[in-house]
């Protein structure tokens, strides 16, 4: 092994010699060998060598991208002009812009490029990239010019890049040894990417893992200690109960009517700021105008994908009907290096330009939140979106995101989307899915808005400014409802988030113990979420003041507090029979007409925000079953129990929702005419 380079952990003696990286087309040209300064001047035959590089190059007329691609007959004029049009305010070169329209195939994109610039084509896959290499560029650079360390030949190390319009910065960048040079080489983006997430995926997958800052991040919970105390508290209050029964059961009921009416008052409010509120204007305040002639911005979209092989390729076509221009699109595909089974779909899968896989490390916690973390760093654009695997968004969802973004200021960090069920008529438990997703998402979160009260994000059609997600330190990657964690701790920084006046539907989860689970994920993140914000109580009030912290008491531990306590209140049902009831020795009579108009009252509640939410014209059937909701959520306290356990058993697991088991992939044209025609012969014959 070269003394020049790092010995790491992993080396055990000398290295075998290794061969240069293969290229095709031109050699790799004298004038981007970057040389390290000696200590020594160069010699006077050394600077007339120099000296007639430079009049060969100037000798040497070569054809510009453009011209020479149309000389080629690989691209036509109207493509070439659309690409120039474009190029104001893109940070990228015209060859990116006429690939991600389709307008040129990347093969010929990389020829005309190798003789543009004098380049080799490096074909990565058929040597692994050397670890030693990594010092030479950091990873943060690397990433930032799209460039890459791959190899060594003698004392010069081959840097792979798709970008050679960054020549000079990439090679100003690199911290060579002495004596060493660097030649750049040509290579495709997604094999670039590759061999980034080769040499610098572990470190970056470690720091994923630990983004989120420590006083705010769940890593630090310990169910080991949180179990012997709850345990401790219990056997207080049951010797409490043997002492004083009367008073105990009193305040056991209190807490339980408490929580009841702190949900029921929140509703309340909720429901009503959004009849107030002016339906043609979203958000609290007006809309500042966009600044004349601003650019659209970048958008990247993270989709994470785990084991969803059958689902792929209907993402790919749900991401392509979005209407945004395509060389302003980076959509990100996360897949786990374990998932080989879709790793391996993708690979059969022709991707679009403005489409890249981004694989992530083995690690612990295998969580959503840290693939997102992993990915942030591959992203080129200044909004991040994130889509769901199952997800099929409204076509024009991203032109909106960008016309809101650049109409608002930097305060506002986050937009989020309405979600919908496509499949809300798979059965009952669909519907009644379908119709809490919409007083969740057409009324309540509206309504917290507008209440000035920190909004819980949901886990897609969200969107954030990168800066802003940043700044508060990314995902908290041990987080399992790491939306919601992330909403409370942007509102912490002084962020607004706004919900936005479009679109997801995406797939219900349409069986009983799938909708168990997948709830009970969402409530161990909420009960974690308040457990870890609540560490630091005085730090909490500081940051969102007075009004915004009573009210996180009620959205965070009410929400699922109030499913562990139902059975209480349930019990209060045998009154009406006649029957005894713990309470009777402290409520009387008229305290039990009164809990019994609350109930009824908040159930009425309940059925007239959820008539609002169904109105618009593909949910006005769902109303009929607005009055099963209420068994619907004997479910959610099932899922409640099991999320307590969970917090102190495993709480850093995350339940994998199954997609596409219940219409989230769109059946071929020809099978669904034979399920047509099946139909109609049943048909038949039963009228017969």
């Amino acid at each position: 092994m070269d003394r020049d380079f790092p010995q790491t952990g992993r080396e055990r003696g000398p290295a075998p010699p290794r061969a240069p990286i293969p290229t095709l087309g031109p050699p790799v040209r004298a004038d981007v060998i970057a040389h390290v300064p000696r200590t020594t001047a160069p010699d006077a035959r050394e600077m007339a060598r120099a000296a007639a590089g430079v009049m060969a190059r100037a000798r040497r007329r070569v054809l510009p991208l453009d011209a020479l691609l149309q000389a080629r007959g690989a691209v036509d004029a109207g493509a070439l002009a659309a690409a120039h049009a474009a190029r104001p305010g893109l940070d990228r070169p015209l060859g990116d812009i006429l690939l991600a329209h389709g307008a040129v195939t990347e093969a010929e994109l990389l020829s005309a490029q190798a003789e543009v610039h004098g380049l080799g084509i490096a074909d990565l896959s058929r040597q692994p990239v050397d670890p030693r290499l990594a010092p030479c560029l950091s990873a943060e650079d690397a990433l930032r010019l799209d460039a890459v360390p791959v190899g060594r030949a003698g004392r010069i190390v081959i840097v792979a890049t798709p970008r050679p319009d960054r020549a000079d910065a990439i090679l100003a960048a690199l911290d060579l040894p002495p004596d060493h040079r660097a030649a750049l080489t040509i290579a495709p983006r997604a094999a670039v990417t590759d061999a980034q997430i080769a040499l610098y995926g572990e470190r970056m997958a470690r720091l994923a893992e630990g983004q989120a800052p420590q006083g705010v991040s769940c890593r630090g919970w310990r169910p080991e200690t949180a179990a012997p105390a709850l345990l401790a508290v219990l056997a207080a209050t049951g010797l409490a109960a043997l002492a004083w029964p009367a008073a105990v059961t009193a305040l056991v009921f209190g807490l339980a009517l408490l929580i009841f009416a702190g949900n029921t008052a929140l509703k309340a409010l909720a429901f009503a700021a959004t009849l107030r509120a002016d339906r043609t204007v979203q958000g609290t305040e007006p809309l500042r105008d966009a600044p004349e002639g601003a650019a659209l911005p970048v958008i990247s979209i993270l989709v994470p994908l785990y084991r969803e092989p059958d689902i792929a390729t209907t993402l790919l076509r749900r991401l392509g009907r979005l209407d945004y221009p395509r060389e302003r699109l980076d959509v990100l595909l996360v897949v786990e290096e374990e998932d080989r089974l879709t790793r391996a779909v993708l690979a059969d899968t022709p991707l679009p330009a403005w489409t890249r896989v981004i694989t992530v490390p083995p690690g612990q916690p295998r969580t959503k939140p840290r693939a997102l973390n992993f990915a942030l760093g591959f992203a080129k654009g200044e909004i991040i979106g994130i889509y769901d695997a199952e997800d099929r968004p409204d076509p024009d969802q991203l032109s909106r995101v960008a016309a809101r973004f650049a109409a608002r200021g930097p305060e506002t960090a986050c937009l989020q989307g309405r979600l919908d069920y496509y499949n809300a008529r798979h059965n009952l438990l669909s519907r009644l899915f379908a119709i809490e997703y919409a007083v969740w998402f057409r009324v309540l979160l509206p309504g917290v808005e507008r209440l000035g009260l920190f909004v819980p994000l949901g886990g897609t059609t969200l969107f954030l400014r990168r800066e802003a997600l940043e700044h508060v330190g990314g995902w908290d990657a041990h987080n399992v409802t790491e939306d919601a964690e992330l909403g409370l701790r942007l509102a912490r920084h002084g962020y607004r988030t706004e919900l936005l006046d479009t679109t997801t539907f995406e797939e219900a989860n349409a069986a009983v113990l799938p909708w168990i689970r997948q709830r009970a994920r969402w409530q161990k993140g909420y009960l974690l979420t308040w457990a870890v914000a609540m560490r630091a109580p005085r730090a909490l009030w500081r940051d969102l003041g007075a009004l915004r912290f009573l009210a996180m008491q009620v959205q965070i531990l009410f929400a699922v507090a109030g499913f562990l306590v139902a059975p209480l209140l349930w019990s209060l049902m045998v009154k009406p029979f006649g029957l005894a009831h713990p309470l009777d020795a402290t409520v009387g009579p008229v305290g039990y007409g009164l809990l019994a108009t609350g109930f009824v009252a908040s159930l009425c509640l309940s059925v007239a925000i959820a008539f609002r939410a169904t109105r618009a014209q593909h949910l006005r059937g769902l109303r009929p079953f607005i009055l099963l909701s209420e068994l619907y959520f004997l479910l959610a306290t099932l899922s409640a129990w099991r999320a307590f356990a969970e917090m102190l058993l495993r709480p850093f697991w995350w339940a994998k929702t199954e997609h596409g088991a219940f219409g989230g992939i769109a059946a071929p044209p020809v099978q669904r005419r034979a399920w047509a025609s099946s139909f109609r012969r049943t048909t038949k014959a039963m009228e017969r």
